[in-house]
């Protein structure tokens, strides 16, 4: 049967492109400031954090320091997804922007393993795991932020703002690097170039401040809160996360098992393997990067369209089906030793990416109830993400130490795999509205994940 929703009036155009604004800016800042991190362990921190390591120690040491993020990825959703229920989801996100930022920055001023010895390390670490919180409530809130704000038939377009700020972040750090790579010399670039990117995030984070604070909370969350307060309701969001949607929370983290290993593999790891296995230069496997960032773009937009014309899962099951099998042209391409190879090896890969994470931006908020929408967003997203982004942070190194390539791309075919399936077990969400507290009712076991109404 159907449900009685809330009627909301519709946003206007003014206030739409604003809050468009809101989740592309503030989430490319978030994620420059993430990303820098990731392309220093790949080329500086080994250096300059673990020099009293061997060569492979070091770099095995700086990838478990970005693996840490991953860690704290799910506190930052469960703690900021709890604020974002209860406080706001505008809340939160000014909230993670300051984190980030302020961690970004004291990154780029921490003084090096040789000045200050193990002091350093450890300082990185929980500078780390604060981005990682912050980060974790960063792509949930931007996520559900603009999807409440947006029209349900056009949920996939607009979910394009918040993804497209994810690959945009990677590329502004990619080519913040490229350019220092250029301009100085190697010795330079360790000695001190390497913390401008950092630096830099002083500037990108008073911007991103600036538009968040002039949007308004979504219509959404300020109905339920009026609902929940006339029905005088004080319940834990994770409580009721639990209670009412646990089997939907476990496939929506499943369903990013493509998206969160692939990225991390060719957009860092690979960037370190090329430079210093391959022996390529620094210079040409930032270029390679950023040409694949181009292609994450592509499928990103790609896959928004997509999501709104063929629907959610069947977007998913196509680009995550497509990542079982690409794995395993991953290392066999690179180890060419060809620039050619090793970005379409690359770009192929984040092609796909960008189409599943800019359906799953708009997927993932449908899938739970706007009483604990922001929690359940961010656990699911940043479960999926701290499974599928520490686990080959830490074991990529080995795994190819002791297997080679086939060891990778094992690893990476099977988290497909399991991404593959978690949403071959979802349902389709196209054209749900999001304003309906109680679709628990139409679904008795699966709430709120059957579709309100099909798109014309």
């Amino acid at each position: 049967m159907s449900s009685p929703t809330t009627a909301v009036p519709p946003t206007d155009p003014k206030t739409l492109r604003r809050v468009v604004g809101a989740g592309f800016l503030g989430t490319t800042i978030e994620y420059y400031d993430y990303f820098i991190y990731g392309t220093a362990a790949a080329l500086v921190f080994p250096k300059v954090f673990f020099p009293e390591l061997g060569a492979a120690a070091a770099t095995a040491a700086s990838f478990a320091t970005f693996a840490v993020a991953f860690v704290a990825r799910p506190f930052g959703g469960v703690v900021f997804g709890h604020i974002g229920d209860r406080i706001g989801r505008k809340a939160t996100l000014v909230a993670t922007l300051l984190m980030m930022g302020i961690s970004t920055i004291l990154i780029g001023i921490l003084p090096s393993g040789a000045t200050i010895g193990v002091a350093a390390p450890i300082i990185l670490i929980v500078l780390r795991f604060l981005q990682g919180l912050a980060v974790g409530g960063e792509w949930s809130s931007a996520a559900l932020f603009v999807g409440e704000y947006a029209p349900p038939k056009k949920r996939g377009l607009y979910a394009l703002a918040p993804s497209l700020g994810t690959s945009g972040g990677l590329l502004v750090a990619t080519v913040t690097f490229l350019i220092t790579g250029f301009t100085m010399s190697n010795e330079t670039f360790l000695a001190w170039g390497w913390r401008i990117p950092f630096l830099l995030s002083v500037v990108l984070v008073a911007v991103g401040l600036w538009v968040r604070l002039g949007v308004a909370d979504t219509p959404i969350f300020r109905a339920a809160q009026e609902r929940a307060a006339a029905a005088a309701k004080a319940k834990l969001p994770i409580a009721e996360l639990l209670r009412n949607q646990p089997k939907q929370m476990l496939l929506a983290a499943g369903a990013i098992l493509f998206w969160q290993p692939f990225f991390t593999v060719c957009a860092v790891f690979l960037i370190n393997y090329a430079t210093n296995a391959l022996e390529l230069s620094r210079n040409v496997t930032l270029t390679v990067t950023l040409v694949a960032i181009v292609f994450c773009i592509a499928g990103t937009v790609l896959g928004g369209s997509l999501a709104d014309r063929l629907g959610r899962r069947r977007t998913m099951l196509l680009a995550n089906g497509f990542g079982v099998f690409w794995a395993f042209a991953l290392f066999p391409l690179a180890d060419t030793r060809n620039p050619v190879l090793l970005g379409l090896a690359i770009s192929l890969a984040l092609f796909a990416v960008g189409i599943t994470s800019s359906t799953m931006t708009a997927y993932m908020p449908e899938i739970f109830r706007t009483d604990y929408r922001s929690t359940g967003t961010g656990a699911a997203f940043n479960l999926g993400s701290a499974v599928g982004g520490s686990i080959p942070s830490i074991v990529a190194a080995p795994l190819l130490a002791s297997f080679g390539g086939i060891g990778v791309a094992i690893l990476l075919s099977v988290f497909a795999l399991v991404a593959t399936l978690s949403v071959a077990a979802l349902r389709e969400t196209r054209g749900r509205s999001l304003d309906d507290t109680l679709a628990a009712a139409s679904a008795a076991d699966d709430i709120a994940v059957r579709p309100a109404a099909e798109p014309a």
